[in-house]
């Protein structure tokens, strides 16, 4: 017994192997007949046409942030070029401050030389009446009396007079004279530390307001060269974006030209009668007889889960009513294009998307097997197939649970 179970155990893989390898269709065998390659073309022209249309919308979202950092640098050159003409401005105002800086000088060290004679001449000044006080101390002053009582004569009382009166004035221009040039000296002296002050105050004042609006210029410059920075970045991208798309369209094409000529190929040699000729082990008959290049509920690029199953066959193949019943739609709807549903029980129907041709109108009773359109690639289609659904109470399920 337990050799036996041993045994059965062993054996399990390879009968499991050889019957997936009777059941299972070959892929090379698969992919040598027209139909398969037509298949496979297929799904590489989706899956190229996906990879395109993810490259667009990175395209669209590179050129939006290019314009934005555009116009993000032209505005800051705006504030730039203010902050320019504001600091040569601020610039001519300091160049003139400088300037009457420099003026002030001059008249300063002018002033000061005017201000060491005057101290010279005060200086003079001062000896000369500080002599003069020693001499009047030295000597008794002479009074009028002692000038009249020795004098010769009226001549000599004269002259004695104008001496005297030439001693008063002497005197009294030594007194004035130092008293001006004190307060003359202390005037000039007052005046020049005040322009001096004031003209260096200004000058301070000038120059930290042109190292303010430099500073800002500096940052704005900064910030601009970082835009620049991501702009050109973002340029780069978006160029190799575009040659990444423009190689993909140029692989789409030869795709297509290829899928053209097994298309071609298959309407030359199949010598299948045009509609379905395969019937299914459900209720359905294949409305077309193609290879399914999308299953039901396939994920895409721009759809979680494709609503149908997709089926290869050229431009104008009639498409047979899977079932029995009465035409609800046809007419144009959306991305499906030229679509027909046909209810064939209170919630069953079936459903058939990117015809060229509709056949059938609204109300209508078809009957199993009957041409209802024609096969092509309306609407949100990337070639021409049929697009086919099966719906329960309207939603979508998977069409091979009936064919």
């Amino acid at each position: 017994m337990r050799l036996r179970n041993v045994l059965a155990a062993a054996l399990l893989p390879v009968v499991l192997s050889v019957g997936l390898w009777l059941v299972l269709p070959l892929g090379s065998e698969a992919d040598s007949t027209p139909q398969g390659r037509a298949a496979s073309l297929q799904q590489k022209i989706e899956t190229t046409r996906g990879k395109i249309g993810r490259r667009k919308g990175t395209e669209r979202v590179l050129s939006s942030d290019i314009q934005q950092y555009s116009s993000k640098i032209r505005r800051l050159q705006g504030s730039i070029t203010t902050l320019q003409t504001r600091e040569q401005r601020i610039q001519t105002d300091l160049d003139a401050r400088r300037a009457e800086l420099a003026q002030t000088q001059t008249d300063l060290r002018s002033e000061r030389a005017r201000l060491a004679r005057l101290k010279v001449k005060l200086a003079n000044g001062r000896r000369i009446l500080a002599q003069r006080l020693r001499e009047l101390y030295q000597a008794d002053k002479p009074d009028l009396v002692t000038v009249i009582l020795n004098s010769k004569g009226f001549a000599d009382l004269l002259e004695r007079g104008e001496f005297l009166g030439r001693i008063q004035d002497q005197d009294n221009q030594i007194i004035t004279l130092v008293r001006n040039a004190k307060k003359d000296a202390t005037s000039t002296a007052a005046r020049l530390d005040k322009l001096e002050r004031r003209q260096q105050q200004l000058t301070k004042i000038v120059l930290q307001r042109r190292d303010e609006v430099a500073q800002v210029k500096n940052q704005l410059i900064g910030t601009r060269v970082g835009y620049q920075s991501t702009k050109a970045g973002k340029q780069n991208a978006l160029t190799k974006v575009r040659g990444e798309r423009k190689s993909l369209e140029d692989h789409l094409d030869e795709l297509q030209k290829e899928s053209d000529k097994v298309q071609a190929q298959l309407q030359g040699t199949s010598g299948l009668p045009a509609g379905p000729i395969k019937g299914g082990s459900g209720r359905f008959i294949w409305p077309v007889n193609g290879p399914i290049t999308a299953p039901f509920c396939e994920k895409r690029s721009w759809e979680a889960c494709h609503p149908g199953m997709d089926i290869a066959v050229p431009t104008g193949t009639p498409i047979h009513a899977a079932d029995g019943g009465t035409v609800r739609i046809a007419g144009w709807v959306g991305g499906y294009g030229n679509y027909t549903c046909i209810q064939h029980t209170a919630s069953l129907s079936s459903c058939y998307g990117h015809q060229s041709v509709l056949k059938v109108s609204v109300g209508q009773h078809v009957s199993q097997g009957q041409i209802i359109g024609l096969s092509g690639s309306t609407g949100f289609s990337t070639g021409p197939h049929l697009h086919f659904e099966a719906r329960i109470n309207g939603a979508v399920t998977n069409p091979m649970n009936y064919l």
